[in-house]
C-alpha cells in the first residue's frame, strides 16, 4: 500500500499537482489540514481513499478536527496538531496518540518535516507543500510504503 501524505496547501494546487504527477498512483491520501477550501479541488483530482482534516486556518470547514482510521494493521491517528501545541513539542500528541492506542501519528500545523519511529508509536509531520519553514525552504511531502504484512517505509521529499 502507499500512502501519499501532505499538510500546509493553504488553498494553493501547484505544488500538489507536482506531486500527484511526481508520486503516480497512490492507494490513500492525507491532508493534515490548512487546505482553506481546497478540499472541493482535492475530491475532484484525487480518486483513491481520502483523509482530510480542518487546520487552524480552515475557518468555515466542516472537514474533522481529528481523524482515527485504519491503514491495513496499524491504526492512524491524525490531526492538524495546533490544539496540541506541536509548535512547541511533539511530545503532547505523541501522548495523545498512545493513550488512542495508535501506532501512528500524523500531524502538521509546523510546515517542518518531522519523522519519528520508535518501537511502540511512530509520529511524523510532512512539511508543507506550500509555505515551507525549514532550513532550505522546500515543499515537502512524505510517502508511507506499508507491506501486507504491515512493515513500514517512510519517505521524505523535497520538490
Amino acid at each position: 500500500m502507499r500512502v501519499l501524505i501532505v499538510s500546509d496547501t493553504h488553498g494553493r494546487h501547484l505544488n500538489l499537482d507536482r506531486v500527484l504527477e511526481d508520486t503516480g498512483a497512490v492507494d490513500v491520501f492525507i491532508h493534515l489540514g490548512d487546505v482553506e477550501g481546497g478540499e472541493t479541488y482535492i475530491n475532484a483530482v484525487i480518486e483513491c481513499e481520502k483523509h482530510i482534516v480542518k487546520g487552524n486556518n480552515d475557518f468555515f470547514s466542516e472537514l474533522p478536527r481529528e481523524e482515527e482510521f485504519m491503514l491495513g494493521s496499524k491504526r492512524v491517528f491524525i490531526s492538524h496538531g495546533h490544539n496540541y501545541y506541536v509548535s512547541l513539542d511533539p511530545e503532547r500528541i505523541k501522548e495523545e496518540g498512545r493513550a488512542r492506542k495508535a501506532d501512528i501519528v500524523m500531524f502538521g500545523h509546523t510546515h517542518r518535516p518531522y519523522l519519528d519511529v520508535s518501537e511502540d508509536i511512530t509520529v511524523l509531520n510532512p512539511g508543507s507543500l506550500s509555505y515551507p519553514r525549514q532550513e532550505g525552504r522546500k515543499g515537502s511531502y512524505m510517502i508511507l510504503e506499508m507491506s501486507e504484512t504491515g512493515e513500514c517505509m517512510y519517505h521524505q521529499y523535497f520538490l
